[in-house]
């Protein structure tokens, strides 16, 4: 295990080193300018569409698996997890509060990563053999950029087969087991086979399953945490002006050790801010497109407007709520990941805090392995066929016991060398492809007619 550990961080050093950070931050640049900023501008009219999305569109009935409202809450079950708990708490505890300045601009830049990715994902889509919409990023590097391409849709599906087995499954399970076992001193083994069990119910039912199952946990346990936050940041509120010149005043200066924190260099706040806010929004990782390829609608525009939302909601609302939370509070206890968010709250709110976090991060975890449960298999769907789906599932399943009783660093490890194997295939596409997106997108507002992704002829890539 050791020798593992040891490969695996020398590997984590390199994949998130500066090419990620130029390949994540560079290519959402590139995309936020070519779009000329069209991410940020269009907010509003993103969240109109998702409120018109919770039913199919007259005329796309039977174009697509779920509605445009619940292919985002299925991409928000996968995203809104412990990243927005534990991962906010690890970055400002590696990083300092400077590490949140730079989630932000993770975020700001992701918006439009998010929103190019979801317009080729439903572009490129195709019907499998099972009659299902299926897309993400190995069918708009086939399908789009050609088969010679092929190889590098291969590569992404392989690293997104095995990637939701860290972020979307053993992670979630492990940081579940570990809040329960340190708030009510429950056994990891017993949350891991309860969580199992709840899932597997869910997970073999597929997509329309997990889906309906998303579109209405998510809603209400976002906007339960956000009330909770709020009201940490309203017990704090004098404290809220100093946490803000923290993240500010800490982006671009180190700042030295205090309490329990060890202090932090500027490339440490860069690094685990980039790092923990794509773990986070998943912004430039390619797996939301995959949810948002499911998408009862024939337009790809409209689909990336409402899938852009999924970073916004995540990372600019959640993880500031949290980040905030616990700058206000204990953030230099020496603490670090969940058990920090936890204190955070309980310092505020005595007694009930810990709980909030426990309920919250529980929920949140679940919907995560939901959701990645379904990543994972159109990953392995792309490498092995339809059939092989219900082989993938199994194992998935039975993972989610292992992970809660795995050691925590070693978990987050493998799932933080995964993330950045799957992020290179997909940003290398989403650059290449990028004239698409600008194209469409010009298309969309001036009123003239998009072919959907089904109606190409994908045999002539």
């Amino acid at each position: 295990m050791e020798t593992l550990t040891n490969l695996l961080s020398a590997i984590e050093g390199v994949v998130w080193g500066p090419l990620m950070l130029v390949l994540l931050l560079g290519v959402g640049l590139y995309l936020q300018a070519g779009l000329k900023l069209l991410p940020i501008r269009k907010l509003g009219m993103g969240f109109k569409l998702l409120w018109q999305g919770r039913t199919t569109a007259k005329g796309e009935e039977g174009e697509g698996e779920v509605s445009p409202f619940n292919a985002l809450m299925t991409s928000l079950s996968a995203t809104i997890g412990t990243g927005n708990i534990a991962g906010v708490a690890t970055a400002i505890f590696l990083g300092g509060p400077g590490a949140v300045f730079w989630m932000w601009i993770t975020a700001l830049v992701g918006m439009a990563t998010k929103f190019a990715e979801a317009v080729l994902a439903v572009r490129y889509r195709q019907v499998d053999e099972a009659g299902d919409h299926v897309g993400g990023p190995m069918y708009y590097i086939r399908n789009g950029l050609g088969k010679k391409w092929g190889w590098l849709g291969g590569a992404f599906a392989l690293f997104g087969a095995v990637a939701a087995f860290g972020i979307g499954n053993t992670v979630q399970s492990n940081s579940v087991a570990d809040g329960l076992g340190q708030s009510i001193n429950l056994p990891h083994w017993i949350t891991g086979l309860v969580i199992m069990v709840l899932a597997g119910m869910v997970i073999l039912g597929g997509i329309k399953r997990i889906a309906k199952v998303a579109g209405k946990l998510v809603p209400i346990m976002a906007v339960a945490y956000i009330g909770c936050g709020l009201l940490v940041l309203i017990i704090n509120a004098d404290q809220v002006g100093s946490a803000l010149g923290l993240i500010f005043g800490h982006a671009f200066t180190p700042i030295s050790a205090a309490g329990g924190f060890a202090g932090a260099a500027v490339a440490k706040a860069i690094q685990f801010g980039v790092a923990r806010g794509v773990f986070s929004n998943e912004a430039g990782l390619g797996s939301a497109p995959i949810a948002h390829a499911a998408a009862q609608t024939r337009n790809p525009v409209r689909q990336g407007l409402i899938a852009m939302l999924g970073t916004f909601i995540d990372t600019i609302v959640v993880c500031s709520i949290t980040a905030l939370a616990i700058l206000t509070t204990t953030w230099t206890s020496g603490e670090t990941g969940a058990s920090l968010t936890s204190l955070a709250f309980n310092d505020a709110l005595p007694g009930v805090g810990q709980y909030v976090v426990s309920f919250a991060l529980a929920v949140f975890a679940f919907t995560t392995i939901l959701g990645w449960a379904f990543y994972g298999e159109k990953c392995f769907e792309f490498l092995f066929g339809v059939g092989a789906i219900k082989y993938y599932r199994v194992i998935y399943i039975l993972a989610i016991f292992a992970g809660s009783v795995l050691p925590l660093g070693f978990v987050w490890l493998l799932a933080s060398v995964f993330n950045a194997m799957m992020a290179i295939p997909n940003l290398i596409a989403l650059a290449l492809l990028s004239p698409v997106v600008f194209k469409l997108t010009r298309d969309y507002f001036e009123g003239k007619e998009i072919l959907p992704g089904e109606e190409l002829d994908h045999d002539k890539s």
